[in-house]
C-alpha cells in the first residue's frame, strides 16, 4: 500500500464528506424554509452525492491492497461500478428535476422570496469556493478517480450558487418595472436550467466507466501517448512494437506491450529492462500502472 496516497485521498475525502454533509443540511433546511424550487433541485442533488460518496469512502482503503490470483484486478472494477451507479442515478434525479419543474412551468409557475434566496445563495458560493480551494490545494501531490469527481461536484456546486445569486438579483430588479410578470417563472426557470447543466457530467462518465467495465481501450489520446513512451523505449533494442493491450478500470491501467524481435531472438534480461524503463516512464502520468512485455507470435 502507498501509506502517502493513501493518506493524501483519505484526508481530502473526509474534508469533502464534512463539506457535503454541512452543504447538504444547510441545503434541505433552507429548502423548506425558502420553498424555491431552485434550491430544493440543488439540495435534492447533493443529498443524493452524499448518499453515494459514503460506500466510496468506505472503498477507499481496497483499492490500495494487491492483487492476488483471485482478484487478478482489485477492486478497482468496483471502483468503476460505484462511479457508473452514483451517475446514473444521479442522472435520473436530474432527469426528474427537469420534468416536475416542467410542470410547475405549465401550472404558471410560483414566487419566492427573492432577497431570502440571494442571501443564502450568496453565502452557499463562498463556502463552496472556500472548500474547493483547500479541496484543490491538497490534491495538487496525487488525485485519483474520486477526488476528481468531488472537485468536479464542488465547481457544479460554486456555478450553481452564483448562477442562481445572478438570476434573482435580477429578480428584485425586474419587480417594479414592466417585466415584472416574468418574475412567477423565474425559480422554476432557473431549477430547468441548473439541471440541465448538471446532466452533461453523469452522461461523459456513464459512458467513460461502461467502456472500462467492458474492459475497452481508452481514449485514443491516451493510446497515442502510451504508444509514444514505448517506441521511445525500445528503440534502442533490437525490438518492435507489434500490439499494444491497455485497460483502465478504475484508477488501474494496465499494459501488455506485444513486440517483435528483429532478430528472433528474445533475452529476458532486456524485457526487463525495458518494463522498469516503459513504467518509470508511464507511473506519473497514471494513478497505480502495471506493464508487461509480451513476444507477440
Amino acid at each position: 500500500m502507498d501509506d502517502k496516497k493513501y493518506k493524501t485521498e483519505n484526508k481530502i475525502l473526509r474534508l469533502s464528506l464534512t463539506g457535503t454533509i454541512i452543504f447538504t443540511v444547510v441545503e434541505v433546511i433552507a429548502a423548506f424554509f425558502l420553498g424555491s424550487k431552485t434550491v430544493i433541485a440543488d439540495g435534492i442533488f447533493d443529498l443524493f452525492d452524499l448518499l453515494l460518496l459514503l460506500p466510496m469512502f468506505i472503498l477507499v482503503p481496497f483499492l490500495y491492497k494487491p492483487v492476488s490470483e483471485k482478484k487478478p484486478y482489485g477492486f478497482s472494477q468496483i471502483e468503476s461500478l460505484l462511479v457508473l451507479i452514483k451517475y446514473l442515478i444521479l442522472l435520473a434525479v436530474v432527469i426528474n428535476m427537469i420534468t416536475s419543474n416542467v410542470k410547475v412551468l405549465l401550472n404558471g409557475g410560483h414566487t419566492v422570496n427573492a432577497i431570502s434566496v440571494l442571501a443564502y445563495e450568496s453565502s452557499l458560493c463562498f463556502f463552496c469556493m472556500l472548500t474547493f480551494l483547500v479541496l484543490k490545494h491538497l490534491s495538487r501531490s496525487y488525485s485519483s478517480m474520486m477526488i476528481q469527481s468531488e472537485l468536479y461536484l464542488w465547481k457544479v456546486d460554486i456555478v450553481s450558487t452564483l448562477g442562481i445569486s445572478v438570476a434573482f438579483l435580477l429578480q428584485i430588479f425586474l419587480t417594479n418595472t414592466t417585466l415584472k410578470f416574468i418574475i412567477t417563472y423565474i425559480d422554476s426557470t432557473l431549477a430547468i436550467l441548473l439541471s440541465l447543466f448538471l446532466v452533461k457530467e453523469p452522461v461523459v462518465q456513464i459512458i467513460k466507466t461502461l467502456k472500462e467495465l467492458v474492459l475497452f481501450s481508452p481514449d485514443k489520446e491516451v493510446m497515442d501517448e502510451i504508444r509514444d513512451v514505448v517506441n521511445e523505449d525500445i528503440q534502442n533494442y533490437d525490438y518492435s512494437l507489434d500490439f499494444l493491450d491497455v485497460t483502465q478500470t478504475g484508477r488501474k491501467t494496465w499494459i501488455e506491450v506485444y513486440v517483435k524481435s528483429k532478430s528472433d531472438t528474445l533475452k529476458i534480461k532486456e524485457f526487463k529492462t525495458i518494463q522498469e524503463h516503459i513504467t518509470k516512464d508511464l507511473e506519473n502520468k497514471f494513478d497505480q500502472i502495471s506493464v508487461e512485455i509480451v513476444p507477440a507470435i
